[in-house]
């Protein structure tokens, strides 16, 4: 038995796209995300980041707390969740949701941490030996007062700050960092979303090997738009007779 009619269902179904980046994606014309990052795809459907990262990812509520709102009949409360999720391979990704129950608000911060699934560029503190551990440069995110500096550390330091950026800097991947904060960091929402903001600032940094001039070749929706054409709005296989 299920059990109050939950799981096991939901699993089962299989996933029609509704846009036509997840068509390109379950027929197997984009292999990768960073096929996707690449040409600045907005993700639309969560079930993208499944079809690549299912297997790795790992999601952890920071923090579930009650918001209220007054009206005329009283106090009106609900939950709001902080869902961090991460493959602690180069993909990190924060989502808020705010609902009147708890689970509710869960499962929709983890949607929305999925959809906002960025790269995160690690590099090295000195000699490039090794697999690239830190960050790549001084980088900084700022929400609300708090404002968060990321700073490249030798190998074996760890990561040296507060609980909540060093849970988002594992799940990224990175395995050596120091930070500075200023601000209200107990405000952890905002704490949260500034360390985002740094891990995503990684890859909008261009340093100079990154200066090479790439060959233009077309988007995804212009190499398959025949493709595309065929399979309809409705997003179905159409078998050619």
């Amino acid at each position: 038995g299920q059990g109050r009619g939950r799981g096991g269902k939901e699993d089962s179904k299989e996933w029609v796209p509704v846009t036509k980046l997840g068509r390109l994606v379950r027929d197997g014309k984009i292999r990768t995300l960073e096929e996707i990052y690449l040409y600045s795809l907005p993700i639309k459907e969560f079930e993208i980041i499944d079809f690549f990262l299912a297997r790795s990812l790992k999601d952890e509520v920071l923090k579930i707390m009650p918001v209220q709102k007054q009206t005329r009949a009283g106090q009106r409360t609900r939950f709001k969740a902080f869902v961090a999720i991460g493959d602690s391979n180069g993909h990190i990704g924060l989502g808020v949701k705010c609902s009147k129950e708890v689970a509710t608000a869960i499962r929709g911060a983890i949607i929305l941490a999925k959809l906002s699934v960025v790269p995160v560029r690690r590099g090295y503190w000195g000699n490039k030996i090794g697999k690239p551990h830190t960050v790549p440069c001084k980088v900084y995110g700022k929400c609300g007062s708090v404002l968060v500096h990321l700073i490249p550390a030798p190998r074996g330091t760890g990561i040296v700050s507060a609980p909540v950026p060093k849970k988002l800097l594992q799940m990224a991947g990175i395995e050596d960092c120091c930070t500075m904060t200023r601000g209200s960091t107990t405000t952890l929402g905002n704490f949260a979303k500034a360390t985002y903001a740094a891990i995503a600032k990684t890859y909008a940094f261009l340093t100079p090997d990154l200066w090479k001039d790439l060959p233009l070749s077309k988007t995804p929706y212009q190499e398959y738009a025949d493709f595309l054409e065929k399979t309809g709005k409705t997003g179905q296989r159409i078998i050619e007779l």
